[in-house]
């Protein structure tokens, strides 16, 4: 036992002369390593793997990473690595190693038992949560606090709309500017990190938003507000819009005639989403009339502003399939009865039936793949986001398809992999300690049994997660994974008190 920590000491000596990286990051090796050695930190190393970094650099092959705690502390070839005994190996050889992915738009962290363990064991060490509310504030803390095993979140407020919506509570509705600047007070003082808008916002409510927001310096994104131009609600500062709503419409040469028959339809209070189904069959209509010069016109200032598109593609597809299209989906024992209940009653009512509807509808999903494709090549960041809780939209596997959906739409693996891991920590203000495999960073990683540069499907084919440090290999997964299957089989639902069901889309 002695000699093991003996080589355990040298071996922490050593990273304090090798540790360039923390110093990079700001963090002095010798401390780290002194610091490390006083506290027990485990020390792991991942031997042997290629790593994908999530920069712009080559892959590495036969390279090893060093983690102590929950920081990665150094990174190189393997060959540059000295004898180390006395500390944890994975074994990376023939596999490829990746950051933890992140899926930007998500819901439902308060299925504690069902949610944050499929992220973990999808890969998935990152989200941001789009609709804020008590019950996952208290899960997001819990994992905070290591009661609970997840991902890192980013935590958006209550939901903000106008006085008439498509949802029930917890939606914060305001009709006036000032009303929009108490909100935002409010998410404030709930520790919310962004707030999130919605799609029957008024504009002087939306005005009264993006002001506190500068004002308080928190980020706000979300839906269009359709009584909001998009242009505008990007250049007034909204950091990212959701599932291309609106897109399709102000890419059309028809532009003008569909904002226009927006503009002149009333909200109905008594039929709330009839509104939606409207604007969402124009934006199906636009996809017809696509107009290059107005997409070149209305991405351009996109990417002026900074503004991101979150597609959202996974449900965009099932919203466009026939209601059982996935009803035998092998991802369905991971959800609770009451969901799947809850699913299928509400897909009678919102895809397409006759032949011609599924033509139409298949049709309107591939438009919507190659607007974007279009945005890409624009030069719009894009974020990796699945809208999970929606039906047949599953916590972590569902990323991976989002993934695939990215690279038909032209991205390289390359990209699609960039967009979930180091742009997503960017864009969420995390880029400087999360999203690549670089000393001094979080020890969030995913140890692939194939290469995803090659064919982006990999992301599926994982051996080994490491989430803040904690390292779960295949078989700590499967139990992981057993355990929210039995979970759903028994009924799990946090929410008690609440409609089985709560996303925002």
């Amino acid at each position: 036992m002695e000699r093991v920590e003996a080589n355990r000491r040298d071996f922490l000596r050593w990273l304090a002369v090798a540790g360039a990286g923390l110093a990079a990051a700001g963090i002095a090796p010798a401390s780290f390593a002194q610091e490390a050695a006083a506290a027990g930190s485990d020390v792991v190393v991942v031997l042997g793997a290629t790593v994908v970094d999530g920069t712009d650099a080559p892959p590495l092959p036969d390279a090893a990473v060093v983690l102590v705690g929950d920081r990665i502390a150094w990174a190189g070839p393997a060959a540059h690595l000295p004898p180390h005994a006395g500390v944890r190996v994975v074994d990376g050889r023939g596999r490829y190693l990746v950051p933890g992915l992140w899926d930007l738009h998500t819901h439902g962290l308060d299925y504690e038992t069902i949610f944050p363990p499929l992220y973990l064991a999808n890969g998935v060490t990152g989200i941001r949560e789009m609709w804020g509310y008590a019950e996952n504030r208290a899960a997001r803390d819990k994992i905070v606090r290591g009661e609970l095993a997840g991902p890192r979140v980013v935590m958006g407020s209550s939901i903000v709309d106008g006085p008439v919506s498509m949802l029930g509570p917890p939606v914060t509705q305001v009709t006036t500017a000032a009303q929009g600047r108490a909100a935002v007070r409010t998410a404030e003082a709930e520790g919310a990190d962004f707030v999130k808008v919605y799609s029957y916002l008024g504009a002087e409510a939306f005005a009264g938003v993006a002001a506190e927001c500068r004002r308080a310096g928190l980020p706000f994104a979300g839906h269009w507000p359709y009584r909001v131009p998009q242009p505008a609600a990007s250049e007034a500062g909204q950091s990212s819009f959701e599932h291309l709503f609106g897109v399709p419409a102000y890419t059309s040469a028809h532009r003008d005639e569909i904002l226009a028959t927006l503009a002149a339809t009333p909200f109905d209070p008594a039929n709330p989403r009839s509104f939606f189904a409207m604007a969402r069959d124009l934006d199906r209509r636009a996809t017809l009339t696509y107009s290059p010069w107005r997409a070149r016109e209305f991405f351009g200032g996109l990417v002026r502003d900074g503004t991101r598109l979150t597609p959202t593609l996974v449900v965009n597809k099932v919203m466009c399939s026939p209601a059982d299209a996935f009803a035998h989906d092998r991802r369905l024992k991971y959800v609770p009865g009451a969901v799947r209940d809850t699913w299928a009653a509400q897909l009678q009512t919102r895809t397409p039936v006759t032949p011609a509807e599924i033509t139409q509808q298949d049709a309107y999903f591939r438009a919507q793949v190659e607007l974007v494709g279009a945005a890409h090549r624009a030069g719009i960041g894009l974020l990796a986001g699945t809208d999970c809780l929606n039906p047949y939209v599953f916590p972590g596997f569902s990323l991976h398809d989002e993934l695939a959906h990215l690279v038909d739409a032209g991205l390289s693996p390359h990209r699609a992999l960039q967009v979930a891991t180091r742009d997503a920590a960017a864009f969420v203000g995390r880029g400087a300690t999360a999203g690549t495999i670089t000393p001094g960073k979080v020890a969030d990683l995913v140890l692939l049994d194939a290469n995803p540069l090659a064919d982006i499907r990999a992301v599926r084919r994982i051996d080994t997660v490491v989430a803040a440090g904690r390292v779960y290999d295949r078989a700590a997964l499967d139990r992981m994974l057993a355990g929210v299957e039995a979970a759903a089989g028994a009924g799990a639902n946090a929410r008690s008190t609440r409609l089985p069901v709560h996303s925002c889309c």
